[in-house]
């Protein structure tokens, strides 16, 4: 579950999650605070994605997986909308190419068939892009248009076509099955779910995967979240019990 990686600005001898996913959260109050508009923090929250995420894969964290854009954020006015639809177009493959260089493989996962024709295209070349890096590479991933019950539903959908298609019985239904489906199928469940901004909810987010997922909520808006945040994060993670279930 855990992975060991020296890095000299880090602690040393700290066991670090596998698998961290963090609800990206008050981008627009952090905007608000200083008077500027909404898609001025997401711009800024976007920065921070990605000093976060190549700081991950320095200290040894093999996945990391945030709440980018979710299925219920089309009913925000259609003025931010647009923005962060703006923000993809300018962002994606130019944080795929630079973090490339820095050995982190950029994937984006969600329910993408409805996303604009030129955003879906971008999104065809950051897989080319990460593919390069091959399948161990250090991963992190943008959910777009993404919900956790959709996901599932999504999942249930693609087995029920398999049970139909004779390709699978009934009966072998199990959690592997659903799991195979899920748009984290190529990675392990996360440890750790950070949500910053005082907000105490999971609204949605990896409801499958997080199963045993420990949380850790922070005051601290997503474009200010730090280095030393993520490092008071995976502190408190390893001073916790995890049971599974079990005593």
């Amino acid at each position: 579950m855990f992975t060991r990686k020296k890095k000299d600005n880090a602690p040393e001898n700290r066991s670090v999650p596998r698998h961290i996913a963090v609800i990206m959260d008050g981008n627009g109050r952090w905007a608000k605070k200083r008077g500027l508009p909404r898609k001025a923090g997401h711009k800024v929250g976007a920065e921070t994605f990605r000093t976060i995420a190549t700081y991950c894969k320095d200290i040894g964290v093999q996945y990391f997986t945030v709440y980018a854009f979710s299925t219920e954020n089309w009913k925000r006015p259609q003025d931010e909308v647009d923005a962060l639809m703006n923000l993809f177009r300018s962002y994606l493959k130019e944080a795929a190419e630079t973090m490339f260089e820095r050995g982190v493989a950029v994937r984006v996962l969600g329910d993408l068939t409805v996303l604009p024709e030129d955003i879906r295209a971008q999104i065809a070349e950051v897989d080319e892009i990460a593919d390069r890096l091959g399948p161990d590479a250090a991963t992190a991933s943008l959910c777009i248009n993404y919900g956790g019950r959709d996901e599932i539903k999504n999942a249930v959908r693609a087995i029920a076509e398999q049970v139909k298609n004779g390709e699978l019985a009934p009966e072998d239904i199990t959690e592997d099955t659903i799991t195979a489906n899920l748009y984290t199928a190529h990675m392990p469940d996360p440890d750790l779910i950070i949500r910053p901004s005082g907000e105490i909810r999971t609204s949605n987010f990896l409801l499958w995967q997080s199963a045993y997922s420990e949380y850790y909520f922070t005051d601290v808006l997503w474009p200010d979240f730090k280095t030393t945040d993520l490092d008071a994060a995976i502190d408190n993670f390893n001073n916790r019990n995890r049971r599974f279930g079990g005593v």
